[in-house]
């Protein structure tokens, strides 16, 4: 499963989300302020080895 670094732009809270927890920000807003979220305010984190 992808996992992804969350940044948010309106408090800076940062959250590392698997792809449904993404996809319920994206719906929702950040779970910290509330404040609109963007496929943008997400990076795919690489898998290390």
């Amino acid at each position: 499963m992808s996992r992804y670094e969350f940044t948010c732009p309106e408090c800076g809270q940062e959250i590392e989300v698997n792809e449904e927890m993404r996809e319920a920000t994206i719906d929702h807003g950040c779970p910290v302020c509330g404040g609109d979220v963007t496929p943008e305010d997400f990076a795919l984190e690489q898998p290390t080895n």
